[in-house]
Formats: structure tokens, C-alpha cells, sequence
């Protein structure tokens, strides 16, 4: 006996299929329903009720948390849902800087779409009382709390996607916010910089920090002798933001727009890319021969890295000592193209167009620098880029094509497949195998490794020995796969890691995604890049081999060492002051610090603490005892951590505390007088 799995959307019979909202039922029919805090790659929030809609017998409802059920009578826009919807943009827009013409995410904000598609001109609330401050600290996001709308999609990309968590609720009723731990700025704890939060904020809230200034003064000036470098993945998205189709190949025009803006010349980081696969494969191949340091990850990411100096100190001798495309290029152009210029580093200004956010920091890192030059100067995002393109008048639509300058223009389809995750990995493998085998590889493509599946594994060949490829994107998945190999539940010999979902084409620095078929639509266009090229192997590429020739000797020579590659160093977390709990004025006393960095709190540090606080008042020491918070006790990977005087402890959880006390604090108080 058949059972009638319909539901009636607006007089509509909808049959049922699976979906597991009202939200998704509703748009398969073709009608738009309003969100803020839905997203299909985050958990269900339902925060906003943007998206309510009004069901038969149970009145306003949230769609994105409402599962159908059959019989269900449901009404999308009745008088009391535009009621509804109208209110909740009422309200947060009294609780919002309306500075709309001077934000960033002007022309792309959610609220100001919202707010014109329902016809909101008057706000019947007052405005916002109390300014909060403007975190402009980092190198790479601006974040502004006075445009947050309290959606929660900053806050689960974070922890969710990222599995980092920096970002969270603190406070109650009006004075709630979004906040990184204590108030801090992004850069006192361990964000890394990856930018997913700006790229998913539906308002102004969290931005990339634009630097289109820098860009036009070094233009402007007579003395310096401006050049850029493209990203793969930028060539396939900067035309989104001028009404091409989403992956639309334009290389040609970012070319040509470039080179009207008035850079010097116009290179390709693929080029760089096919550098790196000499590098890195060569660097792996030796580590499997000696079985030492594996699994060798990639390190083309520099959010990666960062996450992995402040998250996975035990794997920062298994990272490529390889530098990432980007930094290889600004040192090539420094230290040796400047020599044959007859000009000094100092004298060439390297502007990077790249993908991502964490580029902005990545060029900030000492070890990139040399006798105080930086080996890139600047990094663009492709929103950045786009923007300057509408500053200047160019109509990029109607731009004629050009192609790359030359040495640096000359690359492979393996540097370009970079820019879509798996692609680091199967660039490597073309090279792998010829170099290990001695044969020509002829099938070019490892369709196991593509794909936005987040774990890929894919095992191959190498001349008598199998090795095993692991391929994740998204920092969660990638947390998850060291749990897995700490546990001794997974072996790799390679794994390529990027910190953005769909890897660079998904990078924060991109035109907004608006959904997962956009950033699809970018990796098959990389992948078409490739297709197209007449040399798909970085070994294959002629200039490469020019490269060693003149100024590297061969893949991890001395020099090549000197020049392209680099090392890493344990982080700490969080900075800055501790936050005094407990105090004792006596002279002598025990300091008890427990760590609240992130990594030790995502452990339960903040029990600990609490513990801590509510055993040393049962036990009546409070005035002979310093307890109090710290940011950073250097004990990531075994935390939470506290210290008691100068001793550091690992691993305190609650249930250890009473035991800690009694043994190791209690003894050391002085006696009360």
C-alpha cells in the first residue's frame, strides 16, 4: 500500500524526495527562500528565521530546520511571513552600521540585497548606541563587529570546515558578540589566516583587508619597476566578477588588464608550480629511498603550514622544506632575473594576484626577506584586482587578450592544476614516476586524486615500491587524517594538504561562491587548462630547465636549497597579558597558571579552570594563591596545560584537579598566619 509522500507549498503538490528541510523542498521547486545563517556546508543553525515560512496548523516556522513531513500545507509568502521577514531586517539593520557606500562588501552584502528585495526604506528601531572597535590588526582581514548580524556562519566555518575555532559567541542577550577567545584581536591567537570566515560572512563584518593603495602608489612611482605574478586558479574566477560564467578561462584579459593598469611586466605562478614539482618530488623521492620523514605534506599553503606550527608541532619535520610557488617566484626575481636587469632587489616591486588571504601573511614572514628586501612586496586577491579594474574605467569585457611575459611566462598544464585540490599531488605524480621509473608516463591524468571528496587516497607504483597518496582539503579533514596517523589507524607516503574547500579555486580572496557548483565549475576549467596545454610535465618544461641551468645547478642542489626552499618553527598561541582569577598579596606564594590558549582550550582548559577556581575556595587558599589564566604555555599538543610556578604540567583534565591540588599546590602554600 503506497503512501502519499507530497506536501503543499503555495497551492503546489511537491512530492518528497529525500530532502531534509522545508528550506531544500522549497527550492527544488524554484522559489528563493531568504537565509542569512543556512549555508549547505555548515550544520543546521536557525538562528536568523530569515527563511520562516507558515505551516498549517503550526504557524511561523524556520524553514532551514523544519523537515517535511507528508500532508504538510505550507504558505512561502503570506502576509505573515513578509511580516516576519520584514521585521527580522528591520531589527538587525538597527543593530548594524549602515555606512553601506564606504563598506567593503558594498554591492555584495546580503543584508543590502535583503533589504531591496523586501522593500525596506524605513527602520522603525533606533541605531546602534555603542561603537565597538575595529580589529584591523592582521596582515590578511579586517574584522568589524558593529556589521555583524550575529548569524553564526563565521563562527561554525571556523570550527566546522577548519576545525580551528578561534571564533565563537561571547555574552549574553544585547551585548552578545562574535568574538576570538577574551576579546583578542585575529592575531593574538591561532587564526590562520585562511579567510574562509570573510569569504562565508553574508555582511561587512569580516573582510579582506584591502591593500589596493600600496598597489596604485608603487604604479605611481618612476623609480621602481613593477611586476606581477598570476595565480592558476585567479584565471578562472576573476571573470565572475564582471558577469562572466562562473570558471570561464580569461587568462588573456587578466593579462592584458594587468598591463593596462601599468605593471612593467605580467608572469605566471605556474611557472613557479613547475619549479616546485622539480623540488618536491625530488626532495620526496630522496625521503623514500632513506624512509625518513615520511609522509612528506605539501607545503604550498601557507595557512596550512600555519596551522600546522600552531596545531601539529610533531609534524613540522614531515612538511616539503619547499617554499610555495608564490615565494619561490619573488626569490627567482629578487636574486636572480634583478642581477640580469642590472638592477637591485630593492628596485623591483613584486605584486602578487593570488587566490587566497593567507598570501597577505605569508609575505610577512622574516625568512622571506633578504638584508631587509622582501622577496614579494605586495599580494592582491582577485577581488582586490577586480577592483581596481572598475577604479581605472577598464571595461574587461572588452579588453583585448595578451599573453604572459617571458622568462617567467612559459609553463606546464602540471603548474596550473595547482589551483584545484589533488592537484599539487598529481603534479608530483607526473613527475614521480618518470624520475623514479626511467619511462615516459603517457596517461598524465590520476583521476583517483580530483575531485571535492574531503579525503582522496589513491596508491601507485614507483618502480617496485607502493606508495600511497592522501589528498584533503578543509583543515578539519585534515586534523582528522593526523589523528588518524598519530593513532597508527593511516600510513601515506605523500599527502597534499589545502586549507580552502575545493583548494585555491575556493580561496577566500575569490568572488563570493555562492554555492558548491561554482567552485565545481572552476576546477573544470583548471583541469580544461591542463587539456589544453602542449606540456602537461613540470620536467617537460623548457624555461625550468633553462632555470637550473643558469642559476640553480639541478633540483635540491646548495643553491637551489638557498634560494627555494625554508623552515619551520613551532608557534605559540595566544599573547599578551594573563587574566588575574585569584590573587594573594603575600609575599610568598604559589602561581598557578592555566592555559586558555585555543588549542588548550578546545581541550577543555576552561573546566580545568573553573575546577581549579571552585577547589581553591572549597579548600580555603584563595588568599594564598595566584591563580589566573595565561595564553601560551607551549604545551599545544599535550594541553590542557597548566604551570605551577615554573613547572609546566600536560594533559590536566577536571578529574585530575583535586589531585593536582592536593599533591602538588597545597604543599608548596605558605602556612597562614
Amino acid at each position: 500500500m503506497s503512501t502519499n509522500q507530497t506536501v503543499i507549498v503555495d497551492n503546489q503538490v511537491v512530492e518528497i524526495n529525500g530532502e531534509q528541510s522545508l528550506l531544500e523542498l522549497i527550492r527544488k521547486i524554484g522559489i528563493e527562500i531568504p537565509t542569512f545563517c543556512y549555508n549547505s556546508e555548515l550544520s543546521i543553525y536557525g538562528a536568523c528565521r530569515m527563511c520562516v515560512v507558515e505551516l498549517e496548523g503550526r504557524g511561523i516556522v524556520a524553514s532551514c530546520s523544519t523537515p517535511p513531513a507528508p500532508g504538510m500545507k505550507i504558505l512561502t509568502n503570506s502576509p505573515r511571513v513578509q511580516r516576519a521577514r520584514k521585521t527580522v531586517l528591520e531589527l538587525l539593520l538597527a543593530n548594524h552600521d549602515r555606512e553601506c557606500t564606504t563598506c567593503e562588501k558594498s554591492g555584495h552584502c546580503k543584508l543590502q540585497d535583503l533589504a531591496e528585495r523586501f522593500g525596506v526604506r524605513k527602520i522603525r528601531f533606533g541605531e546602534r548606541d555603542v561603537k565597538l572597535p575595529l580589529d584591523d590588526s592582521g596582515t590578511s582581514l579586517v574584522r568589524d563587529p558593529n556589521k555583524c548580524i550575529l548569524c553564526g556562519d563565521c563562527v561554525r566555518m571556523c570550527s566546522e570546515v577548519q576545525g580551528i575555532g578561534v571564533l565563537n559567541f561571547a555574552n549574553r542577550g544585547s551585548k552578545v558578540q562574535v568574538t576570538p577567545a577574551f576579546h583578542k584581536n585575529l592575531t593574538d591567537v591561532d587564526c590562520v589566516n585562511c579567510g574562509q570566515c570573510a569569504a562565508i560572512c553574508p555582511t561587512g563584518a569580516i573582510v579582506v583587508k584591502s591593500e589596493i593603495g600600496k598597489a596604485w602608489a608603487a604604479l605611481n612611482d618612476s623609480g621602481k619597476l613593477v611586476v606581477a605574478q598570476v595565480a592558476p586558479a585567479v584565471r578562472v574566477a576573476l571573470g565572475e566578477e564582471f558577469g562572466l560564467p562562473a570558471g570561464e578561462i580569461v587568462t588573456g584579459k587578466v593579462v592584458a588588464a594587468l598591463k593596462r593598469l601599468g605593471f612593467a611586466k605580467v608572469f605566471d605562478t605556474s611557472i613557479a608550480a613547475d619549479l616546485t614539482v622539480m623540488e618536491e618530488t625530488t626532495e620526496f623521492l630522496e625521503r623514500v629511498e632513506q624512509g625518513e620523514r615520511l609522509p612528506q605534506f605539501t607545503s604550498c599553503c601557507p595557512a596550512w603550514v600555519k596551522y600546522a606550527e600552531h596545531n601539529a608541532p610533531d609534524f613540522l619535520p614531515n612538511l616539503s622544506s619547499c617554499r610555495s610557488p608564490q615565494q619561490m617566484f619573488g626569490s627567482l626575481v629578487k636574486k636572480y632575473w634583478a642581477r640580469e636587469l642590472g638592477k637591485k632587489p630593492e628596485d623591483i616591486y613584486v605584486v602578487s594576484i593570488m587566490p587566497c588571504t593567507a598570501k597577505k601573511f605569508e609575505i610577512t614572514r622574516p625568512e622571506f626577506t633578504t638584508d631587509g628586501v622582501p622577496d614579494v612586496d605586495l599580494v592582491l586577491t582577485t577581488q582586490e584586482l577586480a577592483r581596481m579594474i572598475r577604479e581605472s574605467g577598464l571595461a574587461f569585457d572588452k579588453v583585448e587578450v595578451e599573453s604572459f611575459d617571458m622568462p617567467f611566462g612559459f609553463t606546464t598544464g602540471a603548474g596550473v592544476i595547482f589551483g584545484a585540490t589533488g592537484g599539487v599531488a598529481e603534479a608530483s605524480l607526473r613527475a614521480a614516476y618518470e624520475i623514479a621509473t626511467g619511462t615516459v608516463l603517457e596517461q598524465v591524468n590520476f583521476e583517483e586524486v580530483r575531485g571535492f571528496k574531503g579525503l582522496k587516497e589513491f596508491a601507485v607504483d614507483l618502480n617496485g615500491t607502493e606508495v600511497k597518496i592522501a589528498v584533503v582539503h578543509g583543515l578539519a579533514n585534515a586534523k582528522e587524517l593526523l589523528r588518524r596517523i598519530q593513532n597508527g589507524e593511516a600510513k601515506y607516503h605523500l599527502i597534499e594538504v589545502m586549507a580552502c574547500p575545493g583548494g585555491c579555486i575556493g580561496g577566500a580572496g575569490q568572488p563570493i561562491a555562492t554555492d558548491q557548483e561554482v567552485k565545481k565549475a572552476r576546477a573544470r576549467s583548471i583541469y580544461r587548462a591542463d587539456k589544453l596545454s602542449q606540456l602537461r610535465k613540470a620536467q617537460d618544461n623548457p624555461v625550468v630547465a633553462k632555470f637550473y641551468e643558469k642559476w640553480l645547478e639541478r633540483p635540491n642542489s646548495h643553491e637551489a636549497h638557498e634560494s627555494l626552499h625554508t623552515s619551520y618553527a613551532t608557534r605559540g598561541r595566544i599573547t599578551d597579558e594573563d587574566i588575574q582569577l585569584l590573587t594573594s598579596e603575600r609575599k610568598h606564594k604559589v602561581d598557578l597558571a592555566v592555559c586558555v590558549g585555543t588549542c588548550c582550550y578546545l581541550k577543555g582548559s576552561y573546566n580545568t579552570l573553573q575546577e581549579f577556581i571552585k577547589k581553591a575556595e572549597q579548600a580555603g587558599v584563595r588568599d594564598r594563591l595566584n591563580l589566573h589564566a595565561t595564553f601560551c604555555l607551549e604545551g599545544c599538543s599535550g594541553g590542557p596545560s597548566i604551570r605551577i610556578n615554573e613547572e609546566v604540567i600536560g594533559g590536566v583534565t577536571v578529574d585530575q584537579v583535586d589531585t593536582i591540588l592536593k599533591e602538588r599546590v597545597l604543599p608548596k602554600l605558605p602556612v597562614k598566619q
